[in-house]
């Protein structure tokens, strides 16, 4: 079942178009993977998924976004509804610089959560959700900027779940990360879709065949092809996806 649909989507930045015609359905509890070289659109495209875009000057957006079946970019839509439905976790782990109880209850007191238990118990399941409370359950105000960088990540995730989204996007969540870390978000992640909707930005086809379920192949703005990620990998349609997925281009 569709999560979001894509129509017709054309993104500028000024006078340069980003995105082309971009079509595409997410479905509800899978990982879809974007991949495809440096500047071809998968971050604009994932931003224009909870219009992150929207901060950025002189962009413009045509077409439809369907979330459950509403457009998002209706005037009417509230963006900050939008963003708590559909989080988002950066390249670089990026927490406040505040305790790790305080990052995680960060969101939940925006939405109006200030009751002290109910935000405990909001912080816990956050963490165990994002597969980091044993680490951190007994330095709960310890500055999260003191953890690795993997710990970090994991916050941050923990941070984007506190608010109880239905979509979680992630651009290039472990290019920063070691091998290790790397393998637990891909861990997490696994287990997350059963109950999230996962969109990714991934660099390692490797992490791609691991973790999704679909794949889509963006080359100068475009989705050249777009499927269940073992065709898009194993017997790929395009002749510039197997080009690329098989390392003789990108």
């Amino acid at each position: 079942m569709s999560k979001i649909e894509v129509r017709d989507l054309d993104l500028f930045y000024g006078d340069f178009q980003a995105l082309h015609s971009i079509d595409m359905d997410i479905n509800e509890n899978e990982l879809t993977a974007f991949i495809g070289p440096s500047g071809c659109g998968k971050s604009t495209f994932i931003k224009s998924l909870n219009r992150m875009n929207d901060l950025v000057e002189n962009c413009k957006i045509s077409g439809t976004v369907l979330l459950d079946g509403q457009d998002i970019y209706d005037p009417g839509y509230d963006v900050n509804i939008l963003r708590k439905r559909v989080g988002m976790v950066f390249q670089s782990p990026n927490p406040f610089p505040m305790s790790i109880f305080d990052n995680i209850a960060y969101g939940p007191r925006t939405h109006g959560k200030k009751d002290k238990r109910t935000l405990s118990m909001t912080v816990e399941k956050s963490l165990k959700n994002a597969a980091i409370w044993d680490e951190v359950k007994d330095i709960l105000n310890r500055n999260a900027l003191s953890l690795s960088g993997g710990q970090q990540q994991r916050i941050c995730i923990a941070r984007a779940l506190a608010v109880e989204p239905e979509v979680l996007l992630m651009d290039e969540p472990t290019s920063a990360l070691d091998p290790i870390s790397t393998m637990k978000i891909e861990d997490l992640v696994t287990e997350l879709k059963e109950k999230y909707t996962i969109v990714m930005v991934t660099h390692n086809m490797q992490q791609a065949t691991r973790v999704s379920d679909k794949t889509a192949f963006f080359l100068q703005g475009k989705v050249l092809e777009f499927g269940d990620t073992e065709h898009i990998f194993n017997t790929p349609q395009n002749k510039e996806t197997e080009r690329y997925v098989t390392g003789r281009f990108g």
